[in-house]
């Protein structure tokens, strides 16, 4: 699991590619001061398996699924991206729940500044998404915990600070650029709960229909 909040960017030294598969070899500093084989880490907001590190860089697997359904397949060699090591347990919990499970890749309409910040506008690639998009809602962007702050039909926006600009590949990307979007998993699981209806539990004196429906959420701003 990891927060959103991107620790450093890294580079990419080397790209191995074989059909839709490929091996990824990222120059860093930060997160490899305690790396070990096997650690997840968090490459433009994909979770991915460290395969070989060195002092200076460390290796992913990208198999075809992820290719296919991440920004990842667009990498060159010489491409920043957004790097952050899975939560330790005792750290700051500074964004939200991120899982590293890419939900859909969206296109930037616009980068517009607006006093101290920019206003990016994307549009999703799967519009099945925005059943789980909210304003005032957490969302992932290339790995980023970012706040909602409008969404319609057709796109989503969120409004950057300076300091998450400059230290995220954020700053690189302009309209018509490619993103990975994660949505809050909280709405996910509460879209499958809510499939099986209303559910019985007991409390100790006989069962008890729960109050968790759809009517109860919207009735109360979760939907």
């Amino acid at each position: 699991m990891f927060t959103g909040i991107i620790e450093e960017i890294g580079h990419m030294r080397r790209i191995h590619s074989q059909g839709q598969a490929m091996v990824l070899t990222i120059a860093a500093k930060k997160v490899l001061e305690d790396v070990h084989l096997g650690d997840s880490i968090s490459v433009n907001g994909v979770c991915l398996t460290v395969i070989a590190f060195d002092n200076d860089s460390f290796s992913v697997d990208v198999m075809p699924e992820t290719y296919r359904k991440t920004n990842l397949r667009k990498l060159q060699t010489g491409t920043r991206v957004n790097l952050e090591r899975a939560m330790a347990a005792n750290g700051r919990f500074g964004g939200h729940i991120v899982q590293g499970h890419v939900d859909a890749t969206a296109t930037i309409l616009s980068r517009i500044p607006e006093e101290n910040a920019v206003v990016y506008r994307f549009e999703p690639e799967n519009k099945h998404i925005f059943r789980y998009i909210i304003s005032g809602g957490s969302i992932t962007i290339d790995g980023i915990s970012l706040t909602v702050v409008d969404v319609n039909d057709r796109e989503v926006a969120v409004s950057i600070i300076p300091h998450t600009l400059a230290q995220t590949v954020l700053h690189d990307k302009k309209a018509g650029d490619t993103v990975n979007i994660e949505c809050d998993v909280l709405g996910k699981y509460m879209e499958r709960l809510l499939k099986f209806g209303p559910f019985e539990s007991s409390d100790g004196n006989g069962k008890r229909k729960s109050t968790l429906t759809a009517s109860f959420l919207a009735d109360n701003g979760f939907m």
